[in-house]
This record gives C-alpha cells, structure tokens and sequence, in this order.
C-alpha cells in the first residue's frame, strides 16, 4: 500500500470522526456546562452531523492539495443515492397512516400471545417488524419499529438497561432481518447484481439463517425484560381518531413505489413531491412529518459516502487477505467502524472471489450492522427517533455495543452454522 497525501489525510479525518462519534454524548453534556457555547456543542454533539462535518474538513483538505475543481469533480462523481433513498422512504414510512396501519397489525399478532402487559408486543416488534424490511425495506422497517417502541416501550419508568437492550436487539435483527431479498438490504444491494444473486439465493442462503436468530433475539428481550414489560399497558392508552382505510392504502402504496422506483433517482424525488402534495390535501389526518430527522440522516449517511470514498486503499487489501471463518468475525468487527455498505461494495471490487468468500463476507458485515450508529444505514434513522427516550437525548455508543453484543453473537453463529 501506497496511499497519497490525500488518501492519508481521509484515513486520520476517518479517524477523527469515530473518536467524534463516541465522543458526542460528552459534548452533549458540555453544552449544559457552558450555555455561552451551547448552540456550537449541540451541534456538534449531534451523532448524525459528524460524517457531514468532517466530510466538509476533507473537502477543504482535498481542495488545498488538489485544487478546488478537482474537489468538485470528485463530489460529483460519487453516487449519493442511498442517501437519497433513506431520506425519501424515512419521511413516506414514517406518517401517521403507514404507522398505523403497522401498529394496528403488530397489536392483531400480539393479541394471539397469552401474555400479560406489553410483553407480545415488545416480541412482535422486535421479532415480526424486522423481517418485514426485506420487503418494505430496511429504512422503512426502522422507521416503523422505532416509532412503535418510542410510543408502546420505551416510556418513563422503564430502565436504561431496557432502553439499550431494546435498541441492540432492534438494530441487529433490522440488519439481518433485511437479507431474504436482494433488494431491502444496503450491503446486499451494493453486490447482488455485480454477484448474480437472485432472492431464491439470499433466501436459501441467508434467509434461512436470519430468521431464527430474529426471532430468537426478540424472545430474548422479552424474557430477559419480563417484569417490566409486564407492567406496561396491553393497549394504548389513548387512541387516535384512525385514518380512512383508503387513505390508508393510497400511502401504502406510495411506500410500495418508493421501493419500486429507489434505483431511479428523477422518479424518486418525483414520488416524493407528490406525496408532500397528497399530505397537504388530507393534514387533519398526518402528524408532523420526520423531515428533521430524514434530514439529519440523509446527511450523516452522505457524509459517509465522501469519507469512505477515500478509505478503499487499506480496506480492500486487509479484507481480501482473510480466510473464509476469519473473515466473517472480521467483517463483523469492521462493519462497527465502516458502514456495512461500503464494506460489501469494496469487497465486490475484488477479483475472482469464491462463493465461500462473498456469503461470509456478507454475512459478517449483516451479523455486525447492530454494534453501532453507523455499522448500518438505518441505524441513525432509528437513532434520530427513539433518542429523546434516553437520559439527556443522548445515546451512548459504549452502551449500545454492549447490548447490541449478545443479538450479534447470536446472528454470527446462526451464519456460521
């Protein structure tokens, strides 16, 4: 390995920004410490704007020893579509008729469970919910469980160790959950055409594998978490005037386009104009939209892309170097600090892989999606949403990895077996 000035400057930036990623709860709490600051330390506090931030810094590096139109021209080069997409499904997905149409399916298969409290429901979010991104999609599976456990279980009294659990558990069985298609999956998106792989494979392979360990995650919680689940309400406590069913349905087949057109970015952005159109003509039956909060993710996950644009030269190399077994922990491990996607993508650029080589690594890099913010791409969208439930809105990402750890190992041995 050879890396030019600018390629070395990307790797310690990189560098900088995990230690940023880890450090945003300390600066969270800084900005109560120093009100005269607050505004900038919030700012920087916010997990989601780190990648944007030091993805600016890199601009300017690149700018001062390439010149600014060779900076230019390499932002425009770079495929900024999946964070299009995950902007664009996160805002359909997440509006009130879409919600509760899934929220009112969850409830029918929690009421089967002779359980007390909220215990079928937990199980039902985290154990159904997440399947479903294989066919709505991972973003859009996120959106929707995040948003029924902010509202149904992670409330006021419950535990922090109830709070991470619940956000471990829901970010790995979301990232392995999405792989019995070719199409709900980040990391499986970015190889599956370069690879040939159709969904009789990714089932066969990896479905198969997936939806155990799912399940068994979600009983997990449920046990572990009992008592607590136990004293929270069945039901809602309050209820909503509900949407039309048509109404209903329109949006749900707006979510269906989305996922239709996401290859083609002109028809995505056209989707969503008409949607912003369809909730302004029936407002009495929307909520807010999550703009905010698709904003903030679609620029953490852009920011990904020009940071990890320059981090091929050392990734590829140390990952093609790997045996079949080796390279599943160490995919797992990778995927902590590189997003998912990427990792997948750069290995697709290796030559002559085997079968063996491209099913651990794939595997490796789903099994690890859940062991921080930014192992995979939903995962600040749920984040962003179900944050304002942890102590000061802060997520800590010491405490996530050490839950997120046992639904991990369970997924890396449901793969290796």
């Amino acid at each position: 390995m050879d890396p030019s000035p600018l390629q070395t400057a990307a790797l310690v930036l990189f560098a900088l920004a995990l230690v940023h990623v880890f450090m945003a709860s300390r600066l969270e709490r800084l900005a109560h410490r120093f009100p005269s600051h607050a505004g900038t330390l919030h700012l920087l506090g916010e997990v989601e704007v780190v990648f944007g931030f030091w993805a600016l810094v890199l601009f300017g590096v690149q700018s001062l020893l390439q010149g600014s139109q060779s900076a230019i021209a390499h932002l425009e080069s770079l495929n900024f579509h999946e964070p299009l997409f995950v902007f664009v499904i996160m805002v359909v997905a997440g509006c009130r008729p879409v919600i509760q149409a899934a929220a009112s399916l969850v409830q029918i298969a929690s009421r089967l469970i002779p359980l007390p409290g909220a215990i079928p429901f937990a199980f039902v979010t985290l154990g159904v919910a997440p399947l479903l991104g294989s066919f709505i999609t991972e973003p859009a599976a996120m959106t929707v469980s995040a948003l029924l456990l902010r509202d149904r279980i992670l409330l006021g009294g419950v535990s922090d160790r109830l709070r991470y659990a619940a956000l471990g558990t829901l970010f790995v069985n979301i990232s392995i959950g999405g792989v019995l298609t070719t199409f709900a999956a980040p990391p499986v998106l970015m190889v599956a055409g370069a690879w040939g792989w159709d969904g009789t494979h990714m089932m066969t392979q990896f479905g198969v594998r997936a939806i155990p360990a799912v399940v068994l995650n979600a009983l997990a919680f449920a046990f572990l978490f009992r008592k607590e689940l136990a004293r929270l309400p069945r039901d809602p406590s309050r209820r909503e005037d509900g949407v039309p069913a048509p109404l209903v349905a329109v949006h749900l087949a707006f979510v269906g386009t989305v996922v239709l057109v996401s290859h083609h970015t002109v028809l995505l952005v056209g989707v969503l104009l008409f949607f912003l159109g369809l909730v302004q003509a029936y407002r009495k039956h929307h909520t807010p939209l999550l703009l905010r909060e698709a904003l903030l993710v679609g620029f953490f996950l852009g920011g990904l892309v020009v940071l990890g644009s320059q981090q091929g030269w050392w990734l590829a190399p140390l990952v093609g170097g790997l045996s079949d077994k080796i390279l599943l922990l160490g995919a797992t491990a990778l995927t902590g600090v590189v997003d998912n996607a990427a990792l997948t993508y750069l290995g697709s650029l290796i030559p002559d892989t085997s079968e063996s080589f491209r099913y651990h690594l794939v595997a490796g890099a789903v099994a690890g999606g859940g062991l921080t913010l930014i192992a995979n791409a939903p995962n600040p969208a749920g984040a962003s949403i179900l944050r304002e439930r942890f102590p000061d809105s802060v997520i800590a990402p010491g405490r996530l990895l050490v839950w997120a750890f046992p639904p991990t190992l369970v997924a890396l041995i449901a793969f290796w077996i």
